[in-house]
């Protein structure tokens, strides 16, 4: 996830972090193609100078093995070839100010940029990075300036490097489909378990007597993934500033986990991203409705949307009744905490 990308590279004053960093990320794969797509950045004079992440997860399972124990969480390549579009988020920075993240259901039902015809949002990427920023741009109003990606592996990667994430469950939770099983409270998730929990689309609780199925499906799932997040930063900011120079080996999965767009300076966009870290990052909602297509379930934008996509697109203020919740699981935390 970008807000992960950019607070390890940034985060670290040290002048050495810094320089070490930026002769990494020289190395970061460039996605061509995209300078059409993106828009113009803001100008310093500009009316509302606010920058947009388009940043998409992949489930690619390329390097994947049979018999390995990535294998064991998310296949390989024979089991989904190729690449999809498995997360889509929009990360809204404004200029010396904070940032903010929405997700988009890859169930969202727009117009496909340059084909006339309506789909999931997610087949845009089927097509490549290119015809999503496009889709995202053209079909929700909102300016997509960056582009960043990151796949299965990377993610997992990313995560292990930074010693894991600590979330809390107030019940037993799991999903026989991700790999997900968590028990009650608060526990440090690995990389694997990382990727299991953001994949979860069954995510299932035990009510004292039975496995109760989260009924939200992908909706949980954002929710879930949104608060991970919220955690990772929250621990990257307190690991990393009190030990600046320990960020260099995540540094290194970070550049060879993602692909940006051609300009993309990583440096400078975490530099302009750590203080918004540091004010805390918020976390919205897109309002939707279930509706069927054919035989297909998907989802539309609900009629006050307009009010969440206005910010995005740098017309409006935050609605804070999108706004999502900062903990799915305030009784574990407060548990743990009383623990301590």
């Amino acid at each position: 996830m970008m807000i992960l990308v950019v607070v390890v590279i940034g985060i670290g004053g040290a002048a050495g972090v810094l320089r070490a960093a930026d002769a990494r990320t020289s190395d970061v794969e460039r996605i061509d193609g995209l300078d059409a797509i993106l828009a113009d950045l803001p100008g310093d004079d500009a009316e509302y100078p606010a920058e947009n992440y388009l940043l998409v997860g992949s489930d690619s399972r390329e390097g994947i093995v049979a018999g390995s124990d990535d294998y064991a969480y998310v296949g390989d390549a024979d089991v989904v070839g190729g690449k999809r579009s498995d997360t889509i988020m929009i990360l809204h920075q404004e200029r010396n100010g904070g940032a903010a993240l929405m997700s988009l259901p890859r169930d969202l039902w727009v117009e496909i940029a340059g084909t006339g015809e309506s789909q999931r949002i997610n087949s845009a990427y089927n097509d490549g990075p290119e015809r999503l920023a496009a889709t995202v741009s053209q079909s929700l109003g909102i300016p997509i300036h960056h582009y960043v990606e990151v796949d299965f592996l990377g993610f997992k990667d990313i995560v292990d490097r930074i010693g894991g994430v600590q979330v809390c469950v107030y019940k037993a939770a799991r999903d026989v489909h991700s790999g997900l099983n968590l028990q009650p409270g608060c526990q440090s998730l690995n990389g694997d378990m990382a990727l299991a929990y953001a994949r979860s689309r069954y995510y299932e609780e035990w009510d004292g007597s039975d496995w109760a199925m989260d009924p939200r499906a992908d909706l949980g799932r954002i929710e879930r993934q949104q608060f991970f997040i919220r955690e990772a930063v929250n621990g990257l900011l307190h690991d990393i500033e009190s030990s600046p120079f320990s960020a260099g080996d995540t540094i290194r999965a970070v550049t060879e986990s993602v692909r940006i767009d051609p300009r993309l300076d990583p440096i400078k966009a975490a530099q302009a991203l750590r203080q918004a870290a540091q004010q805390g990052l918020h976390t919205y909602a897109l309002p939707v409705y279930n509706d069927t297509v054919g035989d297909a379930a998907v989802l539309r934008l609900g009629d006050d949307a307009d009010s969440l996509l206005a910010y995005f697109r740098g017309e409006g203020p935050a609605p804070t009744q999108f706004e999502t919740t900062t903990d799915p699981a305030p009784e574990a935390q407060a548990e743990a905490s009383g623990s301590a």
